[in-house]
């Protein structure tokens, strides 16, 4: 199977579509992101992007996402594991298993690196922190 062929892009779209719907809902996240994002379908169409360009290898997206969440004031471990037990959660759902596992495999790098560069923003001499999907 080719790498484009894991899922199809009405997939992707189900995916982020459903996981955010998730964190907007979420007593914790939601305010967060609610907080920062004044329109969400474009938010939305920069992930669809996103989780395409890394499930079908779209190359769609262009960004930097570091710098943006590197610039939040009071991000936490526990933040961004909630982020990945959400994200767990609602791949569990997804009845595409191939493109569930990769795209969890896919999250928890990504959980992983954006927490250690903010901690690395803030604290350069730190060690981060493992990010675990508790």
């Amino acid at each position: 199977m080719r790498i484009h062929e894991l899922c199809t892009e009405e997939e992707v779209v189900s995916l982020v579509h459903s996981f955010y719907a998730r964190i907007r809902q979420d007593e914790v996240l939601g305010p967060i992101f609610d907080a920062r994002i004044a329109d969400w379908d474009h938010h939305l169409t920069k992930l669809v992007d996103f989780w395409s360009a890394i499930l079908r290898r779209t190359a769609r997206f262009s960004g930097a996402p570091m710098p943006k969440h590197a610039a939040l004031p009071g991000l936490s471990l526990e933040l961004f594991e909630r982020w990945l037990g959400l994200f767990e959660i609602t791949l569990a759902e997804q009845p595409n298993r191939a493109m569930a596992d990769q795209a969890w495999q896919a999250a928890r790098r990504i959980a992983q690196s954006l927490w250690s560069g903010y901690q690395m923003s803030r604290d350069p001499k730190a060690l981060p922190a493992v990010v675990s999907h508790v």
